[in-house]
């Protein structure tokens, strides 16, 4: 292994030479950290023991992971964007072909393309809601316009 590449997986010291005109700098950096596999990913982990700093840095990573995960209600609404794009651009021909080949029912999938049809910032207001229930939403009546739905749909929906 070559000494760029040393540390990567150990968390060793990691020692560069930088040419400069006076023969050369002698560099050294070292991070306290352990890598860990989680499922398919890998994730840095900052040893208890490591100076203040890190531990609040690494709290403020978790909190921005953790802020930037999907929800069910994220999930859906790109589910039913990607099948009403299949749709407008007649690579399947009806709702019941991609039912089949996403094996779940038909009118489950007309139950997720409803989200298409809401408004825009009743789409913001629902996501940047943090208890909001899907199922609650896709069985909710849809008024046809938008400013009605701005009225009935509320952020604790």
């Amino acid at each position: 292994m070559s000494k760029k590449h040393r540390g990567r997986i150990k968390g060793d010291p990691v020692t560069y030479q930088l040419p400069t005109p006076a023969g050369g700098v002698q560099l050294e950096t070292f991070v306290p950290w352990t890598l860990v596999k989680r499922g398919i990913k890998m994730q840095v982990i900052t040893p208890l023991d490591a100076p203040q700093e890190f531990l609040s840095e690494a709290y403020r990573e978790r909190l921005a992971r953790e802020s930037t995960q999907d929800t069910a209600l994220l999930r859906a609404l790109g589910l039913a964007y990607h099948w009403q794009r299949l749709l407008d651009e007649q690579r399947v021909g009806t709702v019941a072909e991609i039912a089949e080949a996403e094996g779940i029912d038909v009118t489950q999938v007309r139950r997720i393309m409803r989200l298409t049809l809401v408004a825009p910032e009743v789409v913001e207001r629902l996501v940047r809601a943090p208890d909001v229930v899907l199922e609650q939403v896709m069985r909710r009546p849809l008024p046809n316009v938008w400013r009605d739905q701005t009225r009935v749909f509320t952020p604790t929906t």
